[in-house]
């Protein structure tokens, strides 16, 4: 039996200032500020089934970045041995997702509105959406 060595799953959370006063709040997220990447795409999902399951697969090139803008959802973090679950429940509060990384979303308020920063365009084949073929790149150390 091989036994993976634990690594530390590629994320953290990211706490944006936030500005603002009587007349209402405002966050600015600036590209090599307070986004560490070259801002490529932005894309947000909305509408969501709280029971549905959105996201499972993993990048191979593209960090990414998550807000919840509105509302609130969970994401569940796999990097192939160690799992972890973060709540994003503020606009200004981000969570800073790196390539290889399996993602899943789920558990999604009714007004949820979850934006997603990258620092590459949208392109299928970089794209691993078979768990058990991420998994089994890991294992053989094909990320």
């Amino acid at each position: 039996m091989l036994v993976l060595e634990k690594r530390k799953i590629d994320a953290q959370i990211l706490e944006f200032n936030v500005m603002g006063d009587e007349r209402g709040q405002l966050i600015a997220l600036e590209e090599d500020m307070n986004i560490p990447f070259e801002l490529k795409r932005v894309f947000y999902i909305y509408n969501t089934v709280g029971a549905i399951r959105r996201g499972n697969h993993a990048n191979r090139y593209s960090r990414q970045i998550l807000v919840s803008t509105s509302g609130s959802c969970k994401i569940h973090l796999d990097n192939g041995v160690e799992t972890m679950e973060v709540e994003l429940d503020k606009p200004n509060k981000g969570l800073f997702i790196a390539n290889n990384v399996w993602r899943e979303m789920y558990d999604f308020s009714d007004d949820c509105v979850l934006m997603v920063l990258s620092n590459k365009l949208y392109d299928p084949d970089e794209y691993i959406r078979d768990h058990d073929v991420f998994l089994e790149m890991v294992k053989n150390n094909l990320l």
